[in-house]
């Protein structure tokens, strides 16, 4: 049987793309995500992760083509930003559902959390070793803004 690279349906945190790559290697998804977290900085592993998420397929994918493959993946990009959004707006809304969804919302809501805490702590560890001397401050902070706000948008659109 051929050996394929696939995003993960089951291991997943984002879109799948470090749990596909450990079960690929055959490696803890753990030391996966932390070799991501830690490439940060280098903006490296942050474009490697959006063309994963855009070119490799997801398991249960029937799809061959590649032009099918991309076209599958941005919906489930689209879906992933819309529940997102939705689940964000439910919180901030404290609208109440059924108590299995609130808890479901609440663990989502605390992966992001702690992933954002770690990228953030990553970066100001490696701002006071210099590491990052080209970085700049004014610039980041927009950007990051920027992209909140396209996750609301974008979950907004789909209601």
């Amino acid at each position: 049987m051929e050996k394929r690279l696939y995003r993960s349906q089951t291991d997943r945190v984002i879109m799948g793309v470090c749990g596909g790559l450990a079960k690929y290697f055959a490696i803890d998804p753990v030391i996966v995500r932390l070799i991501f977290i830690l490439l940060i900085p280098t903006v490296i592993s942050i474009v490697a992760y959006i063309i994963l998420a855009f070119v490799v397929p997801v398991e249960s994918s029937k799809v061959t083509e590649p032009k099918d493959v991309i076209r599958e993946n941005v919906e489930e990009m689209k879906e992933t930003a819309s529940q997102l959004g939705q689940e964000i707006r439910s919180t901030l809304s404290k609208e109440q559902g059924t108590p299995e969804e609130t808890i479901k919302i609440r663990h989502r809501s605390l992966n992001i959390l702690g992933i954002i805490i770690i990228v953030i702590g990553v970066i100001f560890l490696l701002v006071s070793f210099n590491l990052l001397w080209w970085l700049r401050w004014k610039y980041l902070w927009p950007l990051i803004l920027v992209a909140i706000g396209l996750l609301i948008i974008f979950g907004s659109r789909r209601k």
